[in-house]
């Protein structure tokens, strides 16, 4: 993902998901609010007060300790692949 959007919903290509105008529109919300988490962080770069603000636990959850984030391109990767092959 690089950062740009198609103005349209996908259009089914071989092998491709088909997506639902719901899909795309919640897909429209998350892209367009995190564009004004970018645009906010990048506002308050120099000024003393800023409007957003990067919640850390205080106590964190010890059976988290082990957590490892997941890559979900590699996941979509490998699970692309294991169909491929079935």
């Amino acid at each position: 993902y690089n950062g740009k959007r198609s103005g349209g919903p996908r259009s089914p290509g071989a092998g491709s998901e088909i997506f639902t105008p719901a899909h795309e529109e919640n897909v429209r919300f998350i892209y367009e609010a995190w564009q004004c988490v970018e645009r906010d962080l990048r506002s308050q770069m120099g000024s003393e007060r800023g409007l957003v603000e990067e919640y850390v636990e205080k106590m964190p959850n010890p059976s988290l300790k082990a957590f490892k984030p997941v890559d979900l391109g590699d996941l979509k990767r490998r699970n692309t692949q294991d169909a491929k092959k079935s």
